[in-house]
């Protein structure tokens, strides 16, 4: 075989060569999908709402804002309750965004402070006024551990969301 052939063959081995790694590296980082985005402010977002309803539903948060001098102990029970229910309900969709054990934790929280009031609300006599049952909540989580896990949620929200940002 001749020179000039054996150089042609040789230049057209590497031109394949080089076609083929161009077209690996191009497949490699095609552009993404178009329904991929970026999800990082909505779930930024949904770590901020559900810091918010955490607060929203801490007890001493919850009493001080639907308070009521005049409403009996079961008034008040329910108003608590029904607050609670509306806060959950209208952040519920953002669990979509958060880990699951960030939602569960959300979750947790908000059972165990409905366990405290209709605890606290059995305690009472049926006479009992909103004072009373608002008495016995802070009373109760003064010496619970719903302090501790609301701590603990907020701190596990705050945790996730650093993460991400």
């Amino acid at each position: 075989m001749e020179e000039s052939t054996l150089s042609l063959l040789l230049a057209a081995v590497a031109l394949a060569v080089g076609i083929l790694a161009f077209l690996r590296t191009y497949r490699e980082k095609a552009p993404a999908p178009v329904h991929d985005f970026n999800s990082i402010p909505l779930r930024l977002q949904a770590f901020e709402r559900l810091v918010i309803l955490c607060e929203r539903i801490s007890l001493p948060n919850l009493i001080s804002r639907v308070n009521q001098p005049d409403m009996s102990a079961r008034d008040m029970q329910f108003m608590l309750i029904e607050n609670i229910k509306q806060e959950f309900e209208y952040n519920a969709s953002q669990q979509i965004y958060v880990s699951q054990t960030a939602w569960d934790s959300v979750r947790n929280l908000r059972d165990q402070t409905l366990l405290i009031i209709n605890s606290i609300s059995k305690t009472l006599p049926a006479d009992a006024r909103a004072h009373d049952l608002n008495k016995g909540l802070l009373e109760a989580i003064m010496n619970q551990e719903n302090a501790a896990l609301h701590t603990y949620t907020l701190n596990l929200l705050n945790e996730e969301a650093k993460k991400i940002m």
